[in-house]
């Protein structure tokens, strides 16, 4: 008897085990131009990890159906996949970002040459069947500016947590994140432009500015984001101020 239910024990404990741990590594690239993008925020803010792309675009993480990719950068566009079972099975993908542009009054932004896309990854690509995700593409306005969580279907209370962290998906150690590479991930620059009342060729000097000037890392969690907007007012008005000044 004790002996089945040691046995028992075991089981279930075998079994709850396995129910977090059911996510799959995830072999990916990503792509501007059919071009390499290295360096780029990839944030699973379902399970809360994150990873980077390395020099050659590529990245490893861990995932499972249904869970929410991210995919960020300071010079792109935000994208998000969800993960499909096709996905899964393919153990492969393929994104392709576009750069942010600024819109101006009478200048027209074009596709881009998805044609010749197509053409250099399959030459790049042809030892393998990548699936390229072409989701549309989600706005990330801050509302109320202070105020964050579940909008259009990300959580970015996850993408804050996962930027914070401190370990990578394979335990590696990373630096400590600064203002201008967490900041840039997380708000758009209407946030910076309406509220700050900063040029928006100046949003990311003022971040540079305000990197020696954090208090504590504590500041970039997700649950001292009032602590951070203050700073964030503070700072603007005197970088603005220094600004005038020259």
């Amino acid at each position: 008897m004790k002996n089945t239910t040691l046995l028992l024990f075991f089981l279930f404990v075998g079994a709850l085990t396995f129910g977090q741990n059911d996510r799959q590594l995830l072999r990916g690239k990503v792509l501007y131009r059919g071009g390499n993008v290295p360096n780029e925020n990839v944030i699973n803010s379902t399970a809360e990890t994150a990873t980077i792309t390395n020099e050659d675009g590529e990245f490893v993480i861990a995932v499972k159906e249904g869970d929410q990719l991210v995919f960020t950068a300071v010079n792109y566009q935000l994208e998000v996949v969800t993960i499909s079972p096709e996905i899964l099975y393919n153990n492969r993908l393929v994104v392709e970002v576009t750069e942010k542009v600024t819109q101006l009054e009478g200048v027209v932004v074009t596709p881009e040459n998805q044609e010749k896309f197509l053409e250099v990854k399959n030459e790049d690509f042809k030892e393998f069947e990548y699936e390229i995700d072409r989701s549309s593409e989600v706005e990330n306005i801050a509302e109320s500016r202070a105020v964050r969580g579940m909008q259009d279907g990300i959580n970015f209370v996850n993408i804050f947590k996962a930027l914070f962290k401190s370990k990578g998906e394979q335990g590696e150690t990373r630096q400590p994140l600064k203002v201008s590479e967490v900041l840039r991930q997380v708000y758009d620059d209407e946030f910076f432009v309406v509220d700050l009342k900063l040029p928006q060729d100046k949003i990311d000097a003022f971040l540079l500015y305000c990197d020696d000037k954090v208090p504590s890392q504590t500041l970039l969690r997700k649950e001292n984001e009032f602590q951070l907007i203050d700073f964030l007012v503070t700072h603007s008005k005197t970088y603005l101020a220094e600004l005038n000044a020259e």
